[in-house]
């Protein structure tokens, strides 16, 4: 959190509200941003969100939670994930303990074993049966990383807001949650998923808007390091053939770095020394080094002086 948190309005609001409202939690979006996220809360339809890794894209549903205080479910994608781990298990050990309790009796009715008592609640079963007032925020990261079956289970969930769970029946949510799904790009999605939703390509800030995101994430940081720290990360991106490239979140990381070290002014050897912050790929490492790293400070440096 960052300052006082606006107090939203949901029923009057507006792209203006919307914006300040993140921007009191510290998320600072453009306008073309604010309005596909206006779009998408007065639509009822989900947000796919694709770019670059560490532009913000995950930060958007955790700052969306905290600005109309809902509760954020997080749904982590990975490969060989599942409509069953992510709907629901069976909480097997209090099964078998009632089981036991059960046998004394001679008689193990189904349904004293399969209740809803006995069942783990995932996160897309959590978010159908959420019991406040206000439906969560449904984040579904980094959904590239599963496979094309969750993905058509996936569109069908996001048709009905409904699971159904064989032994129990269906589950159905009286109001939908504001649904964020996020795609660093690994596979290309299909073309149901993306009709589906509203889309926003996040890309990497404009200098003058991640100057902004320093100064609301990095306090007492001062703006001449700020503006050759946002120089130097932004000839890494255009500069450099980088496998990875530094993102915002390595951005503000970086910037922390040199706060705590008491910098002043950016030199080769201090960013050497503190590299590690924004290369995360030995290959890149190799590029950035020697002759390249210094023309690459003095270059940030130059346009900032």
């Amino acid at each position: 959190m960052v300052g006082v948190v606006f107090e939203v309005d949901e029923r009057a609001l507006s792209r203006e509200t919307l914006k300040s409202a993140l921007n009191s939690v510290g998320y600072i979006a453009d306008d073309a941003l604010i309005t596909t996220l206006y779009l998408t809360l007065k639509l009822d339809k989900p947000l796919l969100l694709e770019g670059e890794p560490g532009c913000g894209k995950t930060e958007l549903a955790k700052s969306l939670s905290d600005a109309f205080n809902r509760e954020l479910i997080r749904l982590q994608c990975y490969e060989g994930l599942d409509s069953g781990s992510a709907i629901y298990e069976w909480d097997y050990l209090r099964q078998l303990l009632k089981i036991r309790m059960l046998e004394a009796s001679g008689s193990i009715p189904d349904s004293e074993i399969f209740s809803e008592r006995f069942i783990l609640k995932r996160p897309l079963l959590r978010a159908v049966t959420h019991g406040d007032s206000k439906p969560p925020v449904l984040l579904i990261d980094e959904v590239d990383r599963a496979d094309e079956e969750f993905e058509g289970f996936l569109l069908e969930f996001l048709a009905e807001f409904q699971v159904t769970i064989p032994e129990l029946g269906s589950f159905k949510a009286k109001k939908p949650p504001i649904v964020v799904i996020t795609s660093n790009q690994t596979r290309e999605l299909g073309d149901g998923l993306r009709r589906r939703c509203l889309y926003y390509y996040v890309s990497f800030p404009t200098p003058e808007r991640e100057l902004e995101i320093l100064s609301v994430k990095v306090r007492g940081l001062d703006e001449a390091l700020a503006r050759q720290i946002v120089g130097f990360v932004r000839v890494l991106r255009e500069e450099f053939d980088l496998v990875k490239k530094p993102g915002v979140a390595e951005t503000i990381d970086w910037a922390r770095a040199l706060l705590s070290l008491d910098a002043k002014t950016l030199d080769p050897q201090l960013v050497r020394q503190t590299l590690s912050c924004l290369i995360k790929d030995s290959s890149d490492t190799l590029k950035v080094d020697g002759d390249a790293l210094k023309r690459a400070v003095e270059n940030a440096t130059a346009k900032t002086s």
